[in-house]
């Protein structure tokens, strides 16, 4: 599986600090062994279709195109306010 970033997620890591930034890539690595990753949980409501994954207290949110075979991470911040 592949993951790719929208510039905002990139644009939201890159503003992040640098310890906080390895592990939200740590977590992209791992997001490629899709759908054997622990810890992803899909979310509902208005974001029905998304899925978050959790490191520490940092969100990143993402959706499954199976066709493309592809991960596309849309939203990387801090649990505050996440899924406003």
């Amino acid at each position: 599986m592949r993951v790719v970033l929208t510039r905002e997620a990139q644009k939201q890591i890159d503003d992040l600090p640098r310890v906080i930034q390895a592990r939200i890539y740590a977590v992209l690595v791992r997001l490629r062994g899709w759908p054997n990753v622990s810890g992803a949980k899909a979310l509902k409501g208005a974001l029905a279709g998304y899925y978050r994954i959790r490191t520490g207290d940092y969100r990143i949110q993402f959706h499954v195109e199976e066709a493309q075979i592809l991960i596309v991470v849309v939203k990387v911040g801090h649990r505050d306010g996440f899924y406003e």
